[in-house]
């Protein structure tokens, strides 16, 4: 199809066709993919999946641009931050609801230069610390707004070093980042420390809880060991948290939460000669859809905190039994214990992005990473229908690429592979970058 139809379609034909592209994705609700989709398992997850979907149509037309127009909208954006930011230890919390994690992380960017701008004009070249794990979105945020990442390596517990934080921060530094828990590995850097480093230089720090934000205080309320990383850390200034993750809300809401308003002020846009009238924004995008929102609302309501502990419960013995399937399996080993839900592995005298291809072929949609090379997964509630398969797949692939090696040499290992021993990281983006290109091309696309 490369030009719209002359006269519309039925809805039947165009339900219909829907339903036949989708027919080849991933399998999702059976728990085959890991990261993209967090879903609720059972009949459970089949009644909330029409809850946000009914929520979402209700103001599926809505647009927060206007409060004043919306203001059933603005309501139900307000009682999400300020249940959040209950829920993150500071009742007096401000914040928006955003699009997702990378526009919270973008704004949140955005402002700390702002205010930098403001406070300390002589700050030409802006620079945040951050330890290597970050999330890739501080790059785009960087790259986007003029500041600089000093990306300092992480310690040997695979969390951020804060004495070798502390020693690159200057006279530039515009503040601090840290992760709870950080994507690759799943530990919660050590903020409690950052917190009182951030305090002694009077900086900001934004914790990048944006996978771990709606998951780790029920995981703390379960028993479990949490290092502190929210508001209760005195040095902590705003936290980016996706409710399309484990908040279990549809794709499209996340929240950037202030410790108060005079933090959230510089990240409130606001252009008063553009002849259409007054035209004020406190996030990246303009327009906002109402149906994120709605449904993110509906989701903190409908599963209060008992539900969200037992997901949380759920999720947690399926990393647990994940981890100790993978560990008796010789030849993989875990990348650290996690303080989530997060479990990585790698392979030793054996190609991981080959048991990655090998897995793929057995329906599974895996996340690839490298330094070192190893295979991720983001499990939740919905996974613990699958551990027993997915262990039972994985000791054959295993099997299958020690018994032959040139498996390594086929499908994306030799990709993953080359990128990963690559000294020369422009000519990989170069490479990429041409892929992405073509799949965007008029020639392009995803079969």
């Amino acid at each position: 199809m490369t030009s719209i139809p002359r006269t519309g379609r039925t809805t039947d034909d165009i339900l219909a066709e829907l339903e036949q592209r989708k027919a080849k994705d991933t399998r999702w609700r059976e728990g085959r993919v890991f990261s993209l989709v967090y879903h609720v398992p059972g009949s459970a997850g089949e009644a909330h999946e029409k809850l946000m979907q009914r929520a979402h149509a209700l103001y599926a037309s809505t647009n927060l641009l206007n409060p004043m127009a919306f203001g059933s909208l603005k309501q139900m954006e307000t009682d999400i931050i300020e249940m959040t930011g209950r829920l993150f230890h500071c009742s007096g919390a401000v914040g928006t609801v955003t699009s997702g994690g990378t526009e919270s992380i973008l704004c949140a960017v955005a402002a700390y230069r702002d205010r930098a701008r403001r406070e300390r004009p002589w700050v030409l070249r802006p620079e945040l610390i951050v330890p290597t794990t970050i999330h890739p979105a501080f790059d785009k945020a960087a790259h986007y707004f003029g500041v600089k990442l000093v990306k300092v390596p992480i310690g040997d517990d695979l969390r951020a070093d804060v004495p070798a934080m502390a020693k690159k921060i200057s006279r530039r530094t515009i503040g601090l980042v840290a992760s709870a828990p950080q994507y690759p590995h799943g530990v919660v850097d050590p903020i409690a420390e950052l917190g009182e480093l951030a305090q002694k230089h009077k900086l900001p720090l934004h914790v990048d809880a944006c996978v771990g934000g709606f998951v780790l205080p029920w995981i703390e309320k379960l028993g479990r060991r949490v290092p502190r990383w929210d508001f209760r850390v005195p040095g902590v200034t705003s936290i980016s948290a996706d409710l399309h993750k484990f908040g279990y809300a549809a794709k499209g809401a996340s929240v950037l939460i202030w410790r108060s308003i005079d933090a959230m002020r510089h990240q409130i846009f606001v252009a008063t000669d553009f002849p259409g009238g007054i035209y004020a924004s406190p996030t990246l995008i303009g327009t906002r859809p109402g149906g994120p929102i709605a449904a993110a609302w509906a989701a903190l309501n409908s599963f209060g905190e008992q539900g969200y502990i037992e997901l949380a419960k759920q999720a947690l013995d399926a990393a647990d039994r994940l981890r100790l399937g993978i560990e008796a399996i010789p030849g993989l080993a875990l990348l650290g214990k996690g303080d989530a839900t997060i479990v990585t592995y790698a392979a030793l005298g054996m190609n991981v992005y080959a048991i990655a291809d090998r897995m793929e072929l057995r329906g599974w949609t895996l996340d690839r990473q490298h330094k070192p090379a190893s295979i991720h997964l983001t499990v939740t509630a919905n996974h613990g229908q699958i551990v027993d398969e997915y262990l039972a797949d994985l000791r054959a692939c295993v099997a299958e690429v020690r018994s032959d090696p040139s498996l390594a040499k086929s499908g994306s290992a030799p990709m993953y592979g080359m990128a990963a021993k690559m000294p020369i990281r422009g000519f990989v983006a170069a490479k990429v970058r041409k892929v992405m290109a073509e799949m965007y091309s008029r020639s392009g696309g995803v079969s």
